[in-house]
């Protein structure tokens, strides 16, 4: 499956995972090779961490996993998108339900969704 994908010069692909059910874009990440065939094996998203080096099993420190419904590549094959079903409702490390919780009003970023569990309760860390 990952054979049809166009990787960059990393070796990466960007993710987009998108709530199954209502459509919301959750999060944008990254996938390698690697991580791509493990999303497809074990039905969980799986993602390549830049910080971190290594794969990064979503939910595998908060517990907020993605249940795959459905792997989408586009037409040029430089992008990918995981229908999810997003397990606790939490996509974002900061507990607010979707990375994209700010938006641009007049002259600032304005919040537009509350925190559903902070991170301190997800990591136990400040």
């Amino acid at each position: 499956m990952a054979d049809s994908v166009k990787f960059n010069d990393a070796g990466l692909v960007p993710v987009i995972a998108q709530d199954a059910e209502d459509g919301t874009v959750l999060m944008l990440a990254w996938a390698n090779r690697e991580a791509l065939e493990e999303t497809a094996q074990t039905g969980y998203g799986t993602y390549f961490s830049r910080s971190r080096s290594r794969l990064w099993r979503k939910g595998e420190e908060s517990g907020n996993r993605q249940k795959i419904v459905q792997i989408l590549l586009d037409c040029d094959a430089d992008a990918v998108i995981y229908r999810v079903e997003q397990i606790g409702g939490i996509a974002c490390h900061t507990g607010h339900r979707s990375c994209f919780y700010r938006t641009w009003e007049a002259d600032s970023w304005k919040e537009n969704s509350d925190v559903i569990r902070s991170a301190e309760e997800m990591y136990g860390k400040k």
